[in-house]
């Protein structure tokens, strides 16, 4: 992901109950599921459409936590230090586009209205 993000804005459409997680998700991501989605449904910023990407990024999180205690159980082994690497970052890319990162909760909305006594020309 490269480039400037979007800006985030309230779904036209939210998701205004917290939805139980999906069966098939692992304790850990389910654990995560259940942490993020009061805070997602209470900016109104997620949609029916947005649920897949909270799932991917549910079950990333989740094999962060899985891979740590296989590579605290098993010692140091390469491949689970990339395999758990790729994770963060597929974790990290999905918490910004759904607003859990402080940069992506500092962007202003779309929507929002323009102070009223702004005299800027390029506020119009």
């Amino acid at each position: 992901m490269r480039g400037a993000k979007p800006n985030l804005k309230p779904a036209a459409r939210p998701v205004l109950d917290a939805s139980r997680p999906p069966a098939w998700l692992s304790k850990d991501a389910k654990a995560e599921w259940k942490r993020v989605m009061p805070l997602l449904i209470e900016r109104r910023i997620l949609s029916d459409a947005d649920l897949g990407s909270l799932e991917n990024y549910a079950v990333s999180i989740g094999r962060v936590r899985e891979i740590e205690r296989l590579i605290q159980s098993a010692g140091v082994d390469p491949a689970l230090f990339r395999m758990q690497d790729k994770a963060i970052q597929t974790a990290r890319q999905l918490a910004s586009e759904l607003g859990l990162t402080p940069v992506s909760r500092s962007r202003p909305a779309l929507n929002e209205e323009p102070d009223e006594d702004d005299t800027s020309p390029l506020a119009e």
